[in-house]
């Protein structure tokens, strides 16, 4: 294998030399560079390392440079320690050498790049988060709506944690999947609220349900049938394959481009620390979502995209904001809204529900994912004079929502979250992810992906 190692001037360098020399004779390497990360206390003016050194302002862009000029290393060994670099600096180190497709080996660690399989046999586009309840499901359906409405006859393929053993194919766009549906799903045991369900239920496209298990520190999951869904998606009369991610797992397919969902509500080491600096590096467009107060100030919206461009200063980054979307009409109805939003903005997405479709919302829970907290507030709701339930599709939405509904003999009606930019400009974000399908689309046509 091709090697470059990292060092620093920390180290006595005839004991760097004698490293490098039983690092690459035990494992077979050629050493094609040495990356020099800083240091001086035991560095001496001349000293060869016998290969060709690279340098760089700090460590992080000294490996950046490295991997510029040897695009085909395939293991990068590190022999430096701090003060040189510590536990930021090598995290960000790791996610340039994983993005490159090299191993990044040190004295108790290996990371591996994601084992990413050539297994479309279509243009190919991937959704993929920055971990669970950022709204990338949302995104996922919004964008295959988006595509399917410019002719570009999408099927998505959709990795879930609820996903069937076998790749199961939804015609979305052939039926109409409501609760007798969805709830026929569940009697058959089937994880009915999973993304593979709304997004079939909700954006009226063809849709492959998979499941996963597990995700590494990069995002490849530890099990799954991603590609055995893909194979399914080969075999549809369709033209562009979607892929769907799964909390912060990545599907295990190559793709010609890749969206980012990040939530502005994170901790932002979560999006440019540790190994999110790895899914920028890999994404083309990041969609910063939950942008607004209470979740996020614009203080905290404006340094996330800073830090976002200190990784990737050419990346666009589209602060948004969800709203709810009925699918089906709902001007009069007095509902009862149930979705996973926080407590502190359901005040805000029911006026939404109330200004932009004209139905009155008597009462509304966020507590989709906590089934005895949802009970509750169902329970509560008991009394109430209203005509439906309006729920999104997650979590407990069946088992718990619509089985209550079908057991009162009432209406269960499902809504979307279409995400929105902050700043008004709807035809900018539809502009942004229209250019990936067609960067998608050439990139296959050319045969690259």
């Amino acid at each position: 294998m091709r090697a470059i190692f990292l060092i620093d001037g920390e180290h006595y360098p005839p004991v760097v030399l004698q490293a490098m020399r039983s690092i690459r004779d035990s494992m077979g390497l050629t050493t094609v560079a040495a990356v020099f990360l800083g240091g001086t206390e035991k560095l001496k003016e001349g000293t060869d390392y016998g290969v060709q050194l690279v340098r760089g302002e700090d460590p992080v862009s000294a490996v950046a440079n490295a991997l510029r000029e040897y695009p085909e290393v395939e293991v990068v060994v590190d022999l430096s320690d701090e003060p040189v670099v510590g536990y930021r600096e090598r995290m960000r180190i790791a996610s340039l050498i994983l993005a490159a497709g090299a191993r990044y080996k040190g004295s108790d660690f290996e990371l591996t790049p994601p084992t990413l399989r050539r297994a479309s046999t279509k243009p190919s586009l991937a959704v993929i988060g920055t971990g669970k309840r950022v709204g990338k499901t949302a995104v996922s359906g919004y964008l295959a709506r988006l595509l399917s409405q410019s002719g570009f006859d999408p099927c998505v393929v959709s990795m879930g944690r609820g996903g069937p053993a076998e790749p199961e194919v939804i015609e979305g766009h052939k039926m109409r999947v409501g609760s007798a549906f969805l709830l026929e799903a569940l009697e058959k045991g089937a994880h009915a609220a999973s993304d593979c369900y709304e997004t079939a239920a909700l954006s009226r496209v063809v849709t492959v349900c998979c499941r996963r298990c597990g995700g590494g520190l990069s995002g490849e999951p530890f099990v799954s049938n991603v590609l055995e869904g893909a194979e399914v998606a080969n075999g549809l009369d369709t033209h562009l394959t979607l892929f769907d991610g799964s909390g912060s797992a990545m599907p295990p397919v190559e793709v010609g481009a890749r969206v980012l969902v990040a939530g502005a509500h994170q901790d932002p080491e979560y999006i440019v620390g540790y190994l999110g600096a790895y899914r920028l590096l890999v994404s083309d467009l990041v969609l910063l979502t939950m942008s607004e107060e209470p979740m996020a100030d614009a203080g905290r919206v404006s340094g996330i995209v800073e830090a976002v461009r200190t990784i990737r200063p050419d990346m666009p980054v589209i602060p948004t904001v969800f709203r709810p979307r009925p699918v089906g009409e709902v001007r009069g109805l007095r509902v009862v809204y149930v979705s996973t939003a926080p407590p502190a903005v359901l005040p805000k997405l029911a006026g939404h529900l109330q200004e932009r479709y004209g139905c009155e919302v008597v009462a509304s829970s966020g507590n989709l994912s906590d089934r005895r907290a949802l009970a509750r507030d169902l329970e509560a709701t008991r009394e109430l004079p209203f005509d439906a339930y309006l729920t999104e599709i997650k979590a407990a939405a069946i088992d718990v929502v619509t089985l209550r509904g079908a057991e009162e003999g009432r209406p269960v009606l499902y809504c979307d979250n279409d995400p929105v930019p902050v700043d008004g400009g709807g035809a900018l974000l539809d502009r942004a992810l229209l250019a990936l399908a067609r960067k998608a689309t050439a990139l296959f046509e050319a045969g690259v992906s």
